[in-house]
């Protein structure tokens, strides 16, 4: 191999290295360099990419976006120690390109937001494809070249680290550790939704099993409860700011509430149900002194996230720190997220930080992005499993209007020329969750199956179908079924 691949083989076998190093330190969380890389381009691609990601990819936007924040920081960083060493070579001191490029990686990685312990971690990590080459080299062997020992050197060093790395990392990972369900007030009401839910097969429990995720950071924040504070600021008469132990000792309860994704389509999986620990915003409203000249709030997320939405939507709101009896998980808000009966889940914001009292109106995250899901969810029954057995086929799915509630949903199979009402999951306690419905018929010949739902009030749903973007699907769902 020639000197000049052997340092191309250095230079990526370094930047491999540095992005296991950041890894080590933390696993994947906001200090691992890819993750820090894929935000970034999550947050200045332009809105049409985001919004094809999130219409479209769904999760696999989410992963894509990693991976293309892997590859983009090992390449960073495989730069940064290639130059390290074309510039070492031109000065006659090949040894000057391990700190150039330690220097360069910690650099780099600080500005692109990683603490300094991972930028450490990266920097250390990927000066040793280059500082190991020229010590094995050295070694005596009488079978084994000089040229073959430094690539030897340069693989094994990158492998070593990325072995290292991905150990470590998964040890520090951001997962909080399970706790098994101790409180008999949850434990009955988990019971209870499990009761309650219709037993056909394919179709989610009332309480969902896997809770979806939209974030617009791709690594959770890592805040802990004792770090972690909320501050009551602007329009208010008493400025606030309150630690976990104090929001926690306010009364709480335990509330089902569903929530769906402004970015949820008819036949997407963004709407899933939760029983929440929580405790009433109004209270803490109530101590800070909300002015006359309030109009509008903004929230704000350790993510530096924030949403915006009128400051009388704020009163019905909770804060909610556990997620069916266990502390909320990372990716769904730990330690403290807001939750907004009735709203898209947009402005239901995670990682609750900050609540800012506004005398105007503003922009919010995604509102910058064209999107407009700060107001109520859209009423909807969603067909999402079919099942044949003995002759009969049975359509079933989740129907939710927001605090509107569900009285009804309506099942055509001949394409909406006749209709017949679907059989209702018994409601749970709350006045923001979802329904289950069911319908078993004969069926025969290729048909098409429609659904629709009524709300408490005997509202019918809107017949118009209407893509996510920018406020939210409308429209019956329907599906075509051969026999």
């Amino acid at each position: 191999m020639s000197r000049r691949r052997e340092r191309g083989v250095q230079a990526v076998a370094a930047g491999v290295a540095g992005v296991a190093g950041s890894y080590a330190v933390g696993g994947f969380t906001p200090g691992f360099v890819p993750a820090t890389v894929a935000t970034a381009i999550t947050r200045h691609s332009p809105d049409a990419v985001i919004r094809f990601a999130i219409t479209v990819l769904g999760d696999l936007g989410r992963q894509l976006a990693v991976v293309a924040g892997f590859f983009l920081a090992v390449a960073l960083f495989a730069g940064i120690a290639g130059g390290a060493l074309a510039v070492g070579r031109q000065l006659g001191a090949e040894p000057l390109a391990v700190p150039l490029a330690g220097g360069g990686v910690f650099a780099v990685a600080t500005a692109l937001g990683s603490g300094s312990s991972a930028a450490l971690a990266a920097a250390v990590a990927s000066l040793l494809p280059l500082a190991v080459p020229p010590l094995a080299a050295r070694v005596p062997s009488e079978r084994v070249s000089p040229a073959r020992r430094r690539t030897l050197g340069t693989v094994g060093s990158a492998l070593a680290t990325v072995w290292v790395g991905i150990e470590s990392g998964v040890l520090q990972g951001p997962a909080l550790p399970s706790r098994a369900v101790s409180d008999p007030a949850v434990r009955d009401r988990l019971d209870e939704a499990e009761a309650k839910s219709l037993d056909v097969s394919g179709l989610e429990p009332l309480v969902s099993t896997d809770f979806y995720r939209v974030d617009a950071s791709i690594a959770a924040p890592q805040t802990t409860r004792g770090e972690w504070s909320l501050s009551v600021t602007g329009e208010v008469e008493e400025e606030l700011d309150l630690g976990f132990a104090t929001v926690t000792e306010m009364d709480n309860e335990e509330r089902f509430v569903t929530l769906r994704c402004v970015g949820d389509g008819l036949d997407d999986e963004k709407m899933d149900t939760a029983l929440w620990t929580v405790v009433p915003v109004s209270e803490i409203l109530d101590r800070a002194g909300v002015t006359d000249a309030a109009s509008h709030v903004m929230l704000r997320a350790a993510d530096d996230y924030y949403q915006e939405f009128p400051v009388e939507v704020l009163e019905s709101a909770v804060l909610a720190y556990r997620m069916n009896g266990r502390p909320l998980p990372r990716g769904h808000g730990f330690p403290v997220r807001a939750l907004v009966p009735g709203h898209w889940g947009e402005i239901n914001v995670k990682w609750l930080e900050k609540i800012e009292i506004l005398d105007r109106e503003a922009e919010g995250y995604w509102e910058k992005r064209g999107w407009h899901g700060t107001g109520p969810v859209h009423t909807v029954a969603k067909i999402e499993t079919t099942s044949r057995e003995s002759g009969t086929r049975t359509v079933a799915g989740h129907a939710y209007a927001g605090t509107r509630g569900v009285s009804a949903v309506e099942v055509s199979v001949d394409g909406g020329e006749t209709w017949n009402e679907a059989t209702l999951s018994e409601p749970l306690p709350g006045e923001d969750v979802w329904r289950q419905w069911a319908f078993e018929y004969e069926p025969s010949g290729s048909h098409e199956v429609v659904a629709r739902a009524r709300e408490a009030d005997g509202t019918l749903q809107p017949q118009k179908r209407t893509e996510p973007y920018p406020s939210g699907a409308t429209g019956w769902d329907s599906e075509t079924i051969s026999n």
